[in-house]
């Protein structure tokens, strides 16, 4: 359980630090609009805590439909399939790179992580896929 919020926590930092070229100009962010995209979540009775450190998630977010618009059940699903993709990529770094994928994703389909997490990894996906230009499915 440990292991899948460390891992979010390392691919979402990884990815925000990653100096990938995508051609277009980019202006630096200072340290106080990181710590405001840094979003973190707890249940010490789950045993789980995700931290979402990614410059520009936060004001992402709230253009996205607000909480209680998509199903917990709905999430979940498409969390699952994403997941799956992404350990895909992320064990297969010559094809995929490892700045995009550097670790895998330990989520569990059986383990009820709740609205909130289910909700925050699925936009952190949609939030992925749109910056990075990719798509999983």
């Amino acid at each position: 359980m440990k292991t899948f919020i460390y891992s979010i926590f390392v691919i979402v930092a990884i990815v925000g630090c990653s100096t990938m070229d995508t051609g277009k100009n980019k202006k630096l962010t200072s340290n106080s609009s990181v710590k405001n995209d840094t979003i973190r979540i707890v249940n010490d009775s789950l045993e789980y805590e995700i931290i979402i450190f990614e410059p520009g998630f936060n004001s992402w977010l709230g253009t996205q439909p607000p909480r209680g618009y998509y199903s917990q059940s709905a999430m979940e699903i498409s969390n699952a399939f994403k997941v799956t993709t992404y350990n895909i990529r992320s064990r297969n770094p010559i094809k995929y790179g490892r700045h995009l994928y550097p670790f895998a994703i330990d989520y569990n389909r059986r383990t009820d992580y709740g609205y909130e997490v289910n909700y925050l990894l699925y936009n952190y996906f949609l939030f992925f896929e749109q910056k990075y230009n990719q798509k999983l499915k």
